[in-house]
């Protein structure tokens, strides 16, 4: 691994708590009306360097904006995309003691991925204002499906044929990892979380009574992501995270990830970014069936959902656990989600945010030497 070229030992999985400036900006333009877009984006743009620098400062290799411009990790780009609308209703998702604010995808038109798409912007200002790797981090493929219902399916092609959905979601993406690498976007996360989910008996039933058979979900979704970035170019760096739900430091699923875990390495992702700190993700021995190679996993032992910080003995003691199923050079330390991945933001401080971070980079110095 060298010194810049992704993937690396410590990384973080994207989102950071939005600075208040950001947040009263926003609630000025979505809310009180007071003020434009543009002078929302002057706001963005004063601020998100400091997020940079603040990773930079802490010692990571890799940085984002934080997602600082989106109210969720994935509505935004979802609803950025061509054929895809978010529509706003009374009932939102339900999470362990809150509900996710209502807003729901509709395909309204074939799916695409516009030439204009703004997240391209976004990118190009990360790379514009670090000296280390800027990355991006936008929902994978499976999520336009798994979180569209069938009744706010408006394409005649897509009613009842999912596959027709599946293959316009490869085309789409493949063309996002085209525009981004044009943008000079070298290291692209897709969160592809619902692999994870489809591990939970509840949302399985679910997907069941929908008439799906959520094996053949994980599959379709694995072929999905596959397919989407094969023909990636090589220095191109595709990393995909997989969390049970982050809303508010609560969560929506449990599970581990045995039914999955031989579909999700198979996608081709470079960087496997995995919640680990918790019983809800069961045990580690699913990390024996990575490929031996130049793929890692960056198990996410350390929570976002808390303040408290985690014991350097017993970070390692989890990563000799790790290496009993998988090589301890195919291993990485990250996080186990973002830190906002709405808005939001957990219950956590951005002291305690910088902390963490701080003990990501520590636990790859410990362990492996350096970042």
């Amino acid at each position: 691994m060298t010194d810049l070229t992704p993937p690396f030992r410590a990384d973080h999985v994207g989102s950071l708590l939005r600075p208040k400036a950001i947040q009263a900006a926003r609630k000025k333009h979505y809310e009180e009306k007071s003020i434009s877009a543009d002078e929302l984006k002057a706001v963005e743009d004063a601020e998100i360097p400091a997020l940079i620098k603040m990773q930079e400062e802490v010692g990571l290799k890799a940085v984002t904006d934080g997602e600082a411009r989106r109210s969720f990790w994935h509505y935004d780009f979802m609803g950025m995309l061509t054929g895809l609308d978010l529509v706003e209703r009374d009932e939102g998702v339900q999470f362990a003691g809150v509900k996710l604010r209502p807003i729901f995808p509709t395909f309204s038109q074939r799916l695409d991925f516009p030439d204009d798409h703004p997240m391209l912007d976004h990118f190009r200002f990360v790379k514009d204002n670090t000296s280390v790797v800027p990355k991006i981090s936008i929902p994978g493929p499976s999520c336009c499906h798994f979180r569209t219902a069938k009744a706010d399916i408006h394409v005649d092609a897509y009613k009842d044929d999912p596959q027709a959905i599946f293959d316009d979601l490869v085309k789409t993406y493949a063309k996002a990892v085209d525009k981004f690498y044009e943008a000079g976007c070298r290291y692209l996360q897709m969160d592809d979380i619902f692999f994870a989910y489809l591990c939970d008996p509840k949302h399985r039933a679910d997907k069941q009574a929908e008439g799906l058979d959520p094996d053949w979900l994980i599959e379709r979704y694995s072929w999905m992501l596959r397919e989407a970035i094969k023909n990636r170019p090589a220095d191109m760096t595709i990393g995909m995270h997989m969390c049970r739900g982050n809303f508010r430091s609560t969560h929506a699923a449990t599970g581990a990830y045995d039914m999955a875990a031989e579909a999700i390495f198979s996608t081709g992702v470079d960087v496997f970014f995995m919640e680990y700190d918790t019983d809800r993700a069961g045990g580690l021995e699913p990390l024996g069936l990575l490929p031996k190679g130049k793929q890692i996993i960056l198990p996410g032992f350390i929570t976002t959902k808390t303040p408290e910080l985690e014991d350097m003995d017993w970070l390692k003691s989890k990563f000799d656990e790790a290496s009993k199923y998988v090589d301890i050079n195919q291993l990485g330390i990250a996080p186990q989600c973002g830190f906002a991945s709405t808005e939001e933001g957990n219950a956590v401080t951005e002291d305690d945010q910088r902390r963490k971070l701080e003990l990501v980079v520590k636990t790859a110095e410990e362990i492996w030497g350096g970042v």
